[in-house]
């Protein structure tokens, strides 16, 4: 079997090339990932399901095939996985610019790690969050911790790259209310969040950033039980989760 035209690979399966060795080496680096338009899945079953999803795979490597010496320098993991595939970049998706009242959405600001990223867009697809906004100096969605995190999520869920202050002027326009997690901010618990909306995340470190929290509705924060004063924040994922399930209870969903 061939891949389309413009593929750099020569056939969808089989041993590979020696250039096609390196093109695949190479797309470790984020560079080399934009300059082909390409990136690497790696293991049975993320392969799966970027195949159920409709991704366009235009190469596989079998480690039975090429040796487990090979796959450890293609592969990203720490053990080198049975099958790897390069895929074509196209899960950024283009939008609208309209927001459905009822809705939840998610916007993050600065989520710089991988990991964060991807297990947010996991929690995304469990608490039935269809779209994701990745604001400027997000960490790159197919980086190999952000496609490993999401453990198949990342094919499903639609990710928009946008300005965030242009998305919030859009939500105030529609009448769509939007949120933002910052500390000192309203307790979850005790605000009303039955109407959805846009829920921003903020960077690991620093938070939302103070032009987006100036235009969010409402500020949100999530109580602390702690009997200390010696925690002072939670990981952004684990955040995220704890307000979407929220925003999901206050719906009966």
């Amino acid at each position: 079997m061939k891949p389309s035209n413009d593929s750099p690979f020569k056939s969808v399966s089989g041993k590979p090339t020696n250039a096609e060795i390196k093109l695949v080496i190479s797309l470790k680096q984020k560079k080399y990932r934009d300059l082909h338009s390409l990136f690497v899945i790696e293991g049975e079953k993320l392969l799966d399901e970027a195949t159920k999803s409709g991704v366009e795979i235009i190469k596989t490597i079998l480690r039975d095939e090429v040796g487990e010496t090979l796959m450890a320098r293609l592969s990203s993991m720490a053990s080198p996985p049975p099958v790897l595939a390069v895929a074509k970049a196209s899960l950024l998706a283009a939008w609208s610019g309209q927001l459905e009242a009822g809705q939840l959405y998610l916007g993050l600001d600065r989520v710089s790690d991988p990991g964060n990223l991807g297990t947010i867009i996991r929690l995304a697809e469990w608490f039935g969050v269809r779209v994701v906004f990745l604001g400027p100096f997000c960490a790159e969605p197919y980086n190999p911790k952000v496609i490993q995190a999401s453990m198949g999520s990342l094919f499903r869920v639609r990710l928009v790259q946008i300005e965030l202050k242009s998305l919030l002027h859009n939500a105030s326009k529609q009448g769509i209310p939007s949120f933002g997690a910052v500390l000192g901010g309203l307790n979850i618990y005790k605000t009303n969040l039955q109407n959805g909306g846009l829920l921003l995340m903020g960077n690991e470190s620093h938070g939302l950033a103070p032009e987006l929290i100036e235009l969010v509705d409402c500020h949100l924060s999530i109580p602390s039980f702690a009997a200390s004063n010696q925690i002072d924040s939670l990981n952004v994922a684990t955040a995220t989760a704890v307000m979407c399930a929220e925003f999901r209870r206050q719906n009966n969903l």
